[in-house]
């Protein structure tokens, strides 16, 4: 475009053609200052450049309110800043704002969500958050080849800044874990999406994170489809079984898994329960669901014996004095060396869940008992909406059910 020395004459003399929508004149000396005019007769200064990557262009104000040499600072002024490497549609707080969230790392920004969520999260959740953030490093003599405690899966993570943290990074992570332990690898996968959707809302750090930056193909495609799994115990298999678990020598595991499989109830349901959770009295104990908060199921007399011959450390009933959240965190070293030992294989602690669902089959037990006692949501319209058993009816069943359970296990004769 041609350009001349603005001056205030050649500033007055601008006018728009009818036949054009605007026109231009462009000035010499300062870069990018125009002046731009209307077929309606009103001027005004503006700056154009172009600005990573594309042509920009700001208003900058009437000349009857700038004057050129004004106008032609501000243009100086917008200039510099694009050399810089800044935007100067956005104001230098703003951009030192947007610079000092970049250099964030992820870890420092985890700690920020831990914090700010933990009052909203139960003492569980707050220990998978701790456990799968964990640097690792400690010693530790079992369950581990070299004697110390492996890192959690999104340690590894934390040490990017917000601007190195890349689609490429994210992708070669989750390929790493998807080999290792895919099913552990989504849950942390499930979390890290949850924490950059918090990121993508809070001020500190919304402008500088994607929260669909661990959605891409190849994340999901590196985790895969979690299969639908059938696994749990036949009735041949609960002597073998029960022999086993009993035989653990940490009387408080083996008693975890033996209540899980009694009660139907989730692995953290059962790990998570409190003294006071169950009733002496009343002989219920309090489960708190995922689905409905809160369900009472029968105390039965098996169960009350080993949770009641349990020593009183805390106010957990599952409890252990190396924990930190009071409880013991899972059973499944001790659960699966058992289930080797008699001869079972590829039982998971859900498993037991299912095993309680599919054994009561043989003793014809209501669909609808089972499912109140294990804390599914009702299906159909009559149970979900008239139907809901008092305990003392839930008690008949599922007491028969402990009985038939320790008949077929051999477990009355030794008790």
């Amino acid at each position: 475009m041609p350009k001349v020395a603005f001056t205030s004459g050649r500033v007055r003399a601008l006018s728009c053609p009818a036949d054009k929508k605007q026109a231009f004149l462009w000035d010499t000396g300062a870069p990018g200052l125009g002046l731009r005019v209307t077929p309606n007769g009103e001027p005004s200064f503006i700056f154009q450049s172009r600005c990573n990557g594309s042509t920009m262009r700001i208003t900058i104000g009437s000349p009857d309110v700038w004057t050129i040499p004004l106008a032609q600072a501000k243009a100086r002024e917008y200039q510099r800043l694009i050399d810089e490497g800044l935007d100067p549609r956005v104001t230098r707080i703003e951009q030192e704002r947007l610079t000092a969230s970049k250099t964030v790392t992820v870890g420092e920004a985890w700690r920020d969500y831990v914090k700010e969520r933990t009052p909203h999260w139960s003492e569980r959740t707050r220990y998978d958050h701790d456990r799968i953030a964990d640097p690792g490093g400690r010693i530790q003599a079992r369950g581990t080849k070299s004697g110390k405690t492996m890192a959690g899966p999104l340690y590894s993570l934390f040490r990017y800044r917000f601007g190195e943290l890349t689609p490429q990074v994210v992708e070669a992570w989750a390929i790493a874990h998807g080999k290792e332990r895919p099913t552990y690898g989504r849950l942390c996968w499930r979390y890290f999406k949850v924490f950059l959707g918090w990121c993508s809302r809070e001020p500190a750090y919304q402008d500088v994170v994607d929260a669909k930056i661990a959605a891409s193909r190849k994340v999901r495609d590196a985790f895969g489809k979690p299969n639908a799994k059938s696994d749990h115990l036949e009735r041949e298999q609960l002597k073998r079984w029960f022999e086993e678990v009993r035989a653990i020598q940490n009387p408080v595991t083996s008693a975890a898994i033996q209540v899980m499989l009694l009660t139907g109830s989730r692995v953290n349901e059962v790990l998570g329960l409190k003294w006071s959770d169950v009733d002496e009295r009343w002989k219920n104990i309090a489960i708190h669901d995922k689905v409905e908060e809160s369900r009472t199921i029968p105390l039965t007399p098996f169960v009350e014996r080993l949770i009641m011959s349990l020593p009183r450390r805390n106010e957990q009933v599952f409890s252990s004095q190396d924990s930190k959240t009071g409880s013991i965190w899972s059973p499944r070293y001790e659960f699966v060396a058992a289930c080797e030992r008699a001869g079972i294989r590829d039982l998971t602690l859900h498993g037991l869940r299912r095993s309680f669902a599919s054994l009561s089959e043989w003793l014809d037990i209501p669909s609808g008992v089972i499912a109140q006692i294990m804390g599914h949501k009702p299906s159909a319209t009559a149970e979900k909406h008239y139907k809901r058993r008092p305990i003392a009816m839930l008690r008949i069943h599922h007491e028969r059910f402990e009985s038939w359970i320790l008949e077929q296990a051999g477990v009355i004769e030794r008790e």
